[in-house]
């Protein structure tokens, strides 16, 4: 395949931090996450992904992260008879491949380039689409068919949204997907303050919005949605395979609060 040059601004580039970090854990061993796809891409993309400025710490949390949500997406297909998973914000996860749906319909949104860089790498079928799209950009959601019980993540995007953008959102999807499921990633309102000065997000010009200290606040900006998990990246299965250091670091960090709500994975019924 012919090197893919790029060249994304803000928020668009941060999601070459998580391809990265998805495809280091691709190739650990034993692999922290399946991930064959992301190195694929890693190998095929100009660009210097040094100058990132890409933790280690921040490589963890998101193959945690894509792991714990690849687990939902799983247990979500395999109790429904027809399944409708909308990835929000998707950018180059590829985690239709990693959870391999056996049947229903698949799509995923992201920015117009994004998607020209997307379809690179993924074609569309019977089943999987994808759309070209803000999320913001309300027209998307007469692209997808309303349907009861669907599943809706947002990885990686709800903290760069607005909070206004961000409740609009849910309450369109609530809307749109009643009695549906989402998931989506949090930090905390200090972590939120504080995470604008990371190397990572610095270099990118992204902006992170807001955070949340108690999960169940959302519920009061969305009547109707009820929070159904708070899952801290200290609680993953995954960091037994971690290198001894690692393991240390998130067995001490576990034990404060403060640290937990850092970042985590919430769930709620909309």
């Amino acid at each position: 395949m012919q090197s893919q040059k790029i060249q994304f601004s803000e928020e668009k580039e941060t999601l070459l931090v998580t391809l990265f970090s998805k495809a280091w854990a691709a190739r650990q061993t034993p692999p922290l996450l399946e991930d064959a796809k992301a190195i694929e891409m890693v190998n095929s993309i100009d660009y210097d992904f040094s100058r990132l400025h890409i933790s280690h710490g921040t490589i963890v949390t998101m193959a945690l992260r894509a792991k714990r949500m690849d687990e939902y997406v799983r247990a979500y297909l395999g109790q429904s008879e027809a399944p409708l998973v909308l990835h929000l914000g998707c950018g180059l996860d590829s985690r239709i491949s990693r959870v391999a749906p056996a049947s229903g319909r698949w799509y995923d949104l992201d920015y117009p380039e994004v998607i020209d860089l997307r379809r690179h790498f993924f074609t569309k079928t019977e089943h999987y689409r994808m759309i070209p799209s803000s999320v913001i950009d309300w027209g998307w959601l007469d692209k997808v068919e309303s349907q009861p019980n669907a599943y809706i993540i947002a990885e990686g995007l709800v903290m760069y949204l607005t909070r206004d953008d961000a409740v609009t959102l849910f309450r369109s999807l609530q809307e749109r997907f009643p009695g549906s499921e989402i998931c989506f990633d949090v930090y905390s309102t200090l972590t939120a303050n504080n995470i604008n000065r990371h190397p990572s997000i610095k270099k990118t010009g992204a902006k992170i919005y807001w955070g949340v200290d108690d999960a169940h606040e959302i519920e009061n900006w969305v009547p109707g949605m009820r929070l159904l998990e708070e899952w801290y990246f200290t609680q993953s299965e995954a960091i037994d395979h971690l290198p001894l250091v690692d393991r240390l670091l998130f067995k001490i960090t576990g034990a404060f609060e403060v640290v937990n709500k850092a970042h985590r994975v919430l769930r709620f019924a909309l």
